[in-house]
This record gives structure tokens, sequence and C-alpha cells, in this order.
């Protein structure tokens, strides 16, 4: 199943900033659409869309038994009425980054960086989900997208901040961060 974020004049997601992290950014646009299917496909005739990026969720790359486990226990489910607010953040990470083994990314992801034992205190304020870009040809490796309800907006911005301060994070080279909130 491929998702599709598609930026643009219409959508039920009200964009509400599109901010350059590192590299080039993304064209501000007034709303953000996300789209399930089967398949990629271009659009047949011309849109008010700005930008497309799909992704697809696949297995867990860098998780072990144990904690997958664990992040299954407390792990709250995208689509909650209350998380009306939420973000995509598309990200791409360098050559030196791929260059290394898969165990040598893990090291750096997990061992040191801590990405998945260090982000369990945000669950299950935060829901979350990991699309998998790099090898459709996006120019994106990852599509995050997270949902929180407004009175945790704080602990959101908590989470971005060290997930940002880590080892694992020397490794991107290009990082948009989209804030959405749900259209009525």
């Amino acid at each position: 199943m491929f998702t599709t974020f598609r930026g643009g004049q219409s959508g039920g997601w009200k964009v509400t900033s599109v901010a350059r992290i590192k590299g080039e950014t993304l064209p501000k646009v007034a709303a953000l659409s996300i789209v399930a299917s089967e398949a990629i496909a271009l659009p047949l005739l011309p849109s008010q869309t700005s930008w497309r990026l799909a992704g697809v969720a696949s297995h867990l790359r860098y998780t072990e038994k144990a904690e997958k486990e664990q992040l299954a226990a407390v792990q709250a489910e995208l689509g909650r009425s209350e998380a009306t607010h939420a973000a995509l953040i598309p990200i791409k990470k360098s050559a030196a980054w791929w260059d290394r083994t898969q165990e040598e990314r893990r090291k750096i992801f997990e061992d040191k960086s801590r990405h998945i034992a260090g982000t369990m205190k945000y669950l299950p304020a935060i829901a979350r989900q990991l699309y998998h870009s790099r090898d459709l040809g996006m120019p994106f490796d990852f599509l995050t997208w997270f949902e929180f309800a407004p009175e945790q907006a704080s602990l959101f911005e908590e989470l971005v901040g060290q997930l940002r301060a880590t080892e694992e994070w020397t490794y991107v080279e290009r990082e948009v961060d989209i804030r959405v909130v749900r259209e009525d």
C-alpha cells in the first residue's frame, strides 16, 4: 500500500507552516491531502498540487523483536479524534549513512542515538508512522508522520528536539518540517 502526501490548495489538513530544517525546502502550500492506494498514479490533468511525496509503510528495519513488542504495547493508532495536530517531516540521509552496513546503521540508530528507547516516553501521546521512499525514486528517503492533540504540542517539540540532537541526525542532509491541523 502506497501513501501519497500532496501539498496544494485543498486537503484534509490545513498547513500552518513549512520550515526548512536542513537542505532545500518544499514550496509553501495551503493544505495537505493524504491518499492511500495500491499504486502511485500520475495525475492525468494539471492540478493545484505543488508537490507529491509517496512512501510505503514497511517492516521495521532497525528494530529488534523486544523493541517491536514494547512499541506495539504502547503506541497509539493514527486517526484518533483528539489528535487534530500533525507533522509531516520528510528526511533524506547522506551517502555516508547509506554506505554503512545495516548493522553499522543500527548501532548509530539505537546504540548511540537511542532512537527507540529514548522516544518511548512520548508514546502513546504522539502517534507516528514511518514511510519508506528511498527505493521509490522520491526526493526523500523517509516520510515521518506524527499526530497529536493540541495540548501535546510542547511534548512533540521536545521529541523532535531530542531526535535532532543525536548522532543519527548528523547524517541528515535534507529535512523539511510541515505542520498541519485537521480541517473540520
